[in-house]
């Protein structure tokens, strides 16, 4: 017998094209309400964390951006592992075994790794945010030497260890990392969900809001945070919900999985704005 499906809701894509994200079985469904269900205190805790009223001054910003430059970058692992393991990135190839969300995850790429800048020239997302960070006049020599040793070969755990990172910023890099190299697609998956694409939208707006001209005074970061509310909110994070509902599918011990990737995630970035607002809090507000 088919098991009876229920639609989630309809994803819209940057271009403007509208997806279904189609049926998923009833009982999956219902274990990704309960996962919800039992991790919406530590998304509030994360969400009404109180960083987001201390990044209010230019100076302020300028130390907040090269915190979180970091976490710009290690969100690209998370993508390209969900690429590898959803679409055939080898050769010769062959088609992917889940068509819609390979589409999904090619969605994803095209968007965080290519998308239009404010001058409609392709760029990612990290390099916007550099852009940002040398608009503001924001440090990136820290986050240019990490990529140039990375760029050589080197691990970047030894390089983190190495370097003189900001606070909090080598444990939360590693901790994304770890999962997107050595953990399950399905840890991968809520990771991804739960630790960014879920929250990011509403992260962002709080911090967009301290900045009522940022349009003219921090036109790139505006421009960044914008472009993850319309994308995370409106298609990347209902293509995630439904990606980690069909790899998860029924089984009991991929939702155990995951429920510990996405506890994992969201107190990794707690913990990284709590030594970030702690980094803030002796900062002047010039």
């Amino acid at each position: 017998m088919k098991p009876e499906s229920i639609v989630l809701e309809t994803a819209s894509c940057g271009n403007g094209r509208k997806y279904e994200t189609g049926n998923v079985p009833e009982a999956a469904l219902r274990r990704f309400n309960k996962l919800r269900g039992d991790f919406a205190p530590l998304r509030d805790a994360l969400l009404n964390h109180h960083i987001y009223n201390e990044v209010d001054s230019l100076g302020r910003l300028r130390e907040f951006m090269q915190i979180h430059v970091f976490a710009v970058w290690d969100f690209m692992s998370l993508v390209k592992r969900l690429q590898r393991e959803l679409t055939c990135t080898s050769l010769p190839w062959t088609p992917p075994t889940r068509a819609r969300i390979a589409r999904f995850a090619n969605e994803v790429v095209l968007g965080e790794e290519s998308d239009l800048g404010l001058d409609g020239k392709p760029l990612s997302h990290f390099e916007l945010y550099l852009r940002a960070m040398d608009e503001i006049g924001a440090d990136t020599s820290v986050i240019s030497r990490f990529m140039a040793q990375i760029n050589d070969g080197r691990h970047y755990a030894e390089v983190l260890e190495q370097m003189s990172v900001p606070p909090g910023v080598a444990d939360f890099v590693k901790e994304t990392l770890h999962c997107a190299i050595h953990g399950s697609v399905t840890e991968a998956a809520a990771f991804f969900l739960f630790g960014r694409e879920d929250v990011i939208p509403e992260m962002f707006e709080r911090l967009l809001k301290l900045w009522h001209n940022g349009k003219a005074e921090v036109p790139h970061f505006a421009y960044y945070l914008q472009r993850h509310i319309e994308l995370d909110g409106a298609s990347h994070g209902p293509w995630a919900r439904e990606m980690l509902t069909a790899l998860a599918g029924q089984n009991a011990r991929n939702w155990e999985r995951a429920a510990s990737a996405a506890r994992q995630a969201v107190s990794a970035r707690i913990r990284l704005w709590n030594r970030a607002a702690a980094h803030l809090e002796n900062q002047p507000r010039r």
